[in-house]
């Protein structure tokens, strides 16, 4: 078994690494400052747009879609080491890059099912880094784990269709650069095949009918890096029909082709987290001192470290397969190992960052340190994408068959 990264891929690493080092680390600290200038939170920093311009001059950019026309032209198993790379600075890094979330699953979508018209008009600036988007799925009042629970209404009324419903914790909306959602909700709510009665559409954000109404906090933060999460208000929005992505009734499909991707981009970039907290907690083992002695001497501080770097290594190798195998028998193939790792990545690295937390005191949940904020994003990706027990309840039913 050869688990050494091609050429290529190790020629991209070694200048994503330079990257991290010359430009993102240091623009951490100056984005926050810059944005305590700004006339609003949301507002984008000015050095985010410098990063995003050297990385565009350094090839960084666009690496997640395989497409060499569109994106970097690489496969899962080429982007994995990349993503993880980019998730040690996970609120800067991605955007810098044009491969952050939900701008990656909307740009598949519009990629994947999308006509040369909704490519052209928001495919292509969404590529060029030049607007952000939105995917407007989450509702309040179902449990949205399951799909088929969409109340949201998209509703044919002549050469348009007129939206109806409320959506929250729709990722990137507070952010004035998102110019477009890709919205699902039901065209056909009474349709005997229940998977079929959910379509997606496009719904312009400055559509009559369209109101971001508030940013949603998720453990006390806004997340202004992302572009919020927000609620968001459809009343009675109108579009045209030519608006519809792929055909009507094809919504679930679609969705289930966006979160293929999207669930092992977010444990690629988790494993870099983890390393983030790793190297934190090295860094501070060594140098503070508690009762006579370094804190890395203290044997349960030995335990803490040994017992994250098992664990690193171990879903890094789970993450590397399921590339792998998304490669050579595609997302349906490997839906198994998708499960596995958006079931122990999170989960593990929640572990981790909490162990780290620990180790610096009062500082781990300051704002001087990227602990807490690391944290709060872990622990809502055992949420995002669909919880961790829809995971564990598909993936026992899949072992169970073997023997029933």
């Amino acid at each position: 078994m050869d688990f050494a990264f091609d050429a290529h891929t190790e020629e991209l690493r070694a200048k994503l690494l330079a990257f991290m080092d010359e430009y993102v680390y240091p623009a951490e600290p100056v984005a926050e400052e810059q944005r305590a200038q700004l006339a609003s939170p949301w507002d984008t920093p000015a050095v985010v747009g410098e990063l995003k311009a050297e990385a565009r001059r350094q090839g960084l950019w666009n690496l997640f879609l395989p497409d060499a026309e569109y994106g970097g032209g690489l496969t899962n198993l080429q982007y994995a080491p990349l993503a993880e790379i980019t998730g040690r600075s996970p609120h800067l890094a991605p955007t810098a890059l044009n491969c952050a979330a939900p701008d990656t699953g909307n740009m598949e979508v519009l990629y994947q099912f999308g006509d040369e018209q909704q490519k052209k008009q928001w495919l292509e600036p969404l590529l060029a880094g030049e607007i952000r988007s939105a995917f407007a799925m989450t509702e309040p009042e179902v449990a949205s784990s399951d799909a088929t629970n969409i109340t949201t209404l998209i509703e044919r009324d002549g050469d348009d269709y007129v939206i109806t419903g409320r959506k929250w914790y729709i990722s990137g909306a507070m952010n004035p650069d998102c110019k477009i959602f890709i919205v699902m909700g039901k065209t056909d709510p009474d349709g005997a095949d229940i998977r079929r009665q959910q379509s997606m559409i496009l719904v312009p954000r400055d559509t009559p009918g369209v109101t971001v109404k508030r940013a949603m906090q998720v453990f006390g933060y806004e997340d202004h890096s992302h572009g919020g999460h927000a609620e968001v208000i459809f009343d009675h929005a109108r579009v045209p029909v030519t608006n519809l992505i792929g055909e009507e009734g094809g919504g679930f499909a679609i969705a289930q082709a966006r979160l293929g991707p999207g669930r092992i981009h977010h444990c690629m970039r988790l494993i870099g987290m983890a390393e983030r907290a790793i190297e934190l907690m090295c860094q501070r083992a060594v140098s503070r001192v508690a009762f006579g002695r370094a804190l890395a001497q203290q044997g349960v501080v030995h335990n803490w470290i040994a017992d994250a770097r098992v664990a690193v290594e171990q879903l890094r190798l789970l993450v590397l397969k399921t590339a792998w195998m998304m490669d050579t028998v595609g997302n349906k193939g490997a839906h198994a190992e998708i499960q596995a790792i958006k079931i122990a990545t999170p989960r593990t690295v929640v572990g981790i960052l909490d162990k780290a937390i620990q180790l610096h005191g009062a500082g781990g949940v300051s704002q001087d340190f990227p602990l807490a904020e690391l944290y709060a994003s872990a622990r809502t990706l055992m949420l995002a994408d669909g919880p961790d027990e829809v995971h564990q309840r598909s993936l026992a039913r899949r072992e169970l068959k073997k023997y029933l």
